[in-house]
């Protein structure tokens, strides 16, 4: 298998970059964002847009994406974490053999300073998330706007 790191140096090609988002897209599967909120994701982590960064782990075996995760930076030190870990997805036909363990704690490794991420309490994935060290601190509360 073939470990690539993206960011705004080492930027995937837009073949690439559809193709990670198409496989986050199926393999997130319930937990799923929209094609654009991913593609959106992407370009702030490759500093497309004015943001702090971030970086994209891809797993791939015989040109197959088996895992991505992706890392933002927030900006932010103390109160809030200095990275959110936005996406973490394993191929379902590869699940259960540890790769998504690798692959974040290899973004664990990489990423400086802490990171949080958001994950629903009827996902599989919280799991791992515990087993990794992250803990629930707050509840999450959004207040959605809606466009006149």
């Amino acid at each position: 298998m073939t470990q690539t790191r993206f960011n705004e140096y080492n930027k995937p090609s837009a073949g690439e970059r559809k193709a990670m988002t198409d496989f986050l897209h199926a393999h997130l599967e319930e937990f799923r964002d929209s094609k654009e909120d991913i593609d959106c994701a992407m370009a702030y982590i490759l500093r497309e847009i004015p943001s702090p960064g971030g970086f994209i782990l891809r797993l791939t075996e015989d040109q197959a994406i088996v895992c991505v995760v992706m890392i933002a930076k927030t900006g932010m030190k103390g109160f809030v974490p200095e990275n959110l870990v936005v996406y973490l997805a394993t191929h379902r036909e590869y699940r259960g053999r540890g790769i998504g363990r690798k692959m974040m704690q290899l973004a664990m490794d990489a990423a400086e300073g802490n990171l949080a991420l958001h994950v629903e309490p009827h996902n599989p994935a919280r799991k791992l998330y515990e087993d990794l060290g992250f803990t629930n601190k707050y509840l999450e509360m959004r207040c959605i706007r809606r466009e006149n």
